[in-house]
């Protein structure tokens, strides 16, 4: 240990105050202990860690030994046996009791007072240290966690991407170089697969192609999405469909492309999925597949037997709402919810055939992508033949409320509902007509509605003179 060259010089007098407060700066906690190791007097740097050791008085007349658990012991009493050959002041971590009995570690250190065999036990609180360590471990264990959880995600991609049946590259976007083919890839290549890495995207299709390609590439970066075009490969010829996405990683924009061979889509499916494709096909309940904007691309045999007709070619391309729906709006009701949420379970509503028939029927619908764009499939059940009293009113007509009491414990809850809300409704706009003597525009500001929805309502329950909508 290096001491002062000239501490009396350099220091100057120093009494016992000044002494006292230089040792009680130097240390967290600060302990006078005389020649046999009784604490005679004791310093704390705040008052918080005080009151963790219960005050100074509870240590005053004891030995320091007592004061420390009792794995920290023997290293107190090696800090206190005499030594005369000892230079160094060495640092030990003792661990001290509070007044709940939990140990609290302390980095100590015992320096001689210089009279009658006293000396100064300086202590540093370890705790905010070992705090800082225990959240680095903390950090460190959320760190590897999270490695791992990448790790799986990886993995799992990487299965996707080796085993998808469409041919995919993954593209550097700035240069537009194939960094990664999928197996499926390969195949379509063939023996020019291994040359397909550091390639540019254009040298793989034919050069009358090359701008419609990066046009769909340029629409995709700017825009998120864009149409699917064909394309023909530079060897060989053959016909592709491109159809691109962007994803980021490490900082930089990279395209997955996707390539797809229409004239072999559907020609190899497993037989487990064709066996689904006839069972659909022959399956009791209607099953209709519409395009984004809900116009019929196919049917199975059931539909076509509600819908009144004989062949799939008399309702391919018409739209949906032309057999689905009441009054042409129910079926803008279910695509809303269908593309809002992307299924819709038992919607209720009525199917109108082409000779006149009606049916009550029940929708399930989904919304699927096919080939970048989205169709949606609807499962139509019947349910006109279910042991029930018919429940619909005539078009624009409500049922009374008696009518309604009346079907009580006959008819399910969600068709009562529906009755007395058309029932409630009605009233509320006759109301509103006579308050405001038939001025529509004044009936339509106290009900909170538009006009047009005052007009649309009016036409559902007919009510009014229609031919003059000016309120």
């Amino acid at each position: 240990m290096k001491s002062f060259a000239t501490p009396r010089t350099s220091l100057g007098p120093l009494d016992a105050d000044a002494a006292a407060g230089l040792i009680a700066a130097a240390a967290d906690i600060a302990l006078v202990l005389d020649e046999a190791g009784i604490i005679r007097d004791l310093a704390f740097s705040n008052a918080e860690l005080a009151r963790e050791f219960d005050g100074p008085e509870s240590w005053l007349g004891r030995s320091w030994v007592e004061t420390v658990a009792k794995d920290s012991r023997p290293k107190v009493e090696a800090m206190l046996a005499p030594d005369p050959a000892k230079e160094a002041v060495r640092w030990r971590h003792v661990n001290q009791l509070s007044a709940r009995g939990a140990s609290i570690p302390v980095l100590c250190s015992v320096a001689p007072l210089g009279q009658a065999g006293r000396s100064v036990v300086f202590g540093r609180d370890l705790r905010p240290l070992s705090q800082l360590q225990q959240r680095m471990v903390e950090v460190q264990q959320s760190m590897e966690r999270d490695y791992s959880r990448l790790r799986q995600a990886e993995t799992r991609y990487r299965l996707l991407f080796q085993m998808s049946m469409d041919p995919v590259l993954i593209l550097d976007a700035e240069q537009q170089r194939i960094m990664e083919a999928n197996p499926a890839a390969q195949r379509l290549f063939g023996r020019n697969a291994r040359r397909m890495p550091g390639r540019t995207l254009n040298e793989v299709f034919e050069p009358e192609d090359r701008a419609a390609v990066q046009t769909l590439l340029a629409n995709v970066r700017s825009a998120g999405r864009a149409d699917d075009v064909t394309a023909h490969l530079a060897e060989g010829g053959e016909a592709v469909l491109v159809s691109a996405s962007t994803f980021r990683q490490e900082g930089g924009l990279l395209f997955l492309v996707r390539l797809s061979v229409p004239n072999h889509q559907g020609a190899d499916l497993p037989e487990a999925q064709s066996k689904l494709l006839k069972v659909v096909e022959v399956a009791p309940d209607g099953f209709v597949v519409t395009d984004a904007s809900a116009h019929l691309l196919t049917a199975n045999a059931a539909f076509l037997d509600m819908a009144q007709l004989t062949s799939e070619e008399q309702a391919r391309g018409e739209p949906l709402d032309r057999w689905i729906g009441r009054q042409g709006v129910e079926l803008e009701v279910l695509l809303s919810n269908l593309r809002n949420r992307g299924a819709v379970r038992l919607y209720a509503t009525t199917l109108h055939g082409a000779l006149g028939g009606q049916v009550e029927v029940e929708i399930s619908a989904v919304s699927v992508m096919n080939g970048g764009q989205s169709c949606f499939g609807f499962q139509i059940r019947d349910i006109g033949a279910r042991s029930r009293p018919a429940v619909r009113a005539a078009e624009g007509a409500t049922r009374s409320v008696e009518q309604l009491t009346e079907l009580i414990g006959r008819v399910p809850l969600k068709d009562l509902v529906r009755e007395a809300t058309d029932a409630i409704e009605r009233l509320c706009i006759e109301a509103a007509l006579e308050l405001t003597g038939d001025n529509r525009a004044s009936a339509a500001e106290m009900l909170g509605l538009s006009r047009q929805s005052l007009y649309v309502k009016l036409r559902r329950y007919g009510l009014g003179d229609l031919d003059d909508q000016q309120g």
